[in-house]
């Protein structure tokens, strides 16, 4: 196991081929992917096919930066995923945070642990200059997260769906927050 980061409750490790089946069941949770999908089954080939070669393949591209398998200490159980990477349109020392997590770790404060872990070592570590996050306008809980790491509202935009991923209060709209590395230190005084 390649591990990346810990922190008080959880351990980040790299993924391996052999995660297909915990990503599925990751992806074909309903209220996971309600915000994203509107809670359409997953594709296992999908996974197999795209999602596992992406995630590998940032190991060895973006050293410091990829998709994490989350991993709850006390138990070892996988509890989802982290993501701190350069979208393909921003500069390199402008990585976004994501995370996806099973509903048994919602409400635990682990989205909160796991983003202000990578936000510090992105920070501290990488060079980092500023962090994106994106979510839904109307999926409060990871706003609050957002909120609760220091990051403020950049904007508010809008997305084109097919109809069938279409996801309940897409109607509102995305909403795009950031934090710079001096916001970032600012907050930690």
């Amino acid at each position: 196991m390649h591990v990346f980061l810990e922190t008080e409750r959880l351990i980040f490790r790299r993924f391996t081929e052999n995660d297909a089946d915990s990503l599925f069941a990751l992806y074909d949770d309903p209220a996971v992917m309600k915000y994203l999908n509107g809670g359409q089954p997953a594709d296992r080939t999908e996974i197999v096919t795209l999602d596992l070669p992406a995630f590998l393949g940032y190991y060895e591209r973006f050293p410091g930066y990829g998709f994490w398998a989350a991993i709850e200490k006390s138990t070892g159980d996988f509890l989802g995923w982290f993501h701190f990477r350069p979208r393909p349109q921003d500069p390199p020392d402008e990585p976004e945070l994501g995370y996806r997590l099973h509903r048994n770790a919602w409400g635990k404060g682990y989205g909160t642990e796991g983003s202000a872990a990578l936000l510090a070592q992105g920070f501290t570590d990488l060079g980092v200059r500023r962090v994106t996050a994106t979510t839904m306008v109307v999926n409060k809980a990871s706003r609050r997260v957002m909120e609760k790491l220091g990051m403020t509202v950049v904007r508010t935009y809008f997305e084109e769906f097919p109809e069938h991923e279409r996801a309940p209060g897409s109607e509102h709209g995305e909403i795009e927050y950031a934090i710079t590395r001096e916001q970032w230190l600012a907050g930690r005084e």
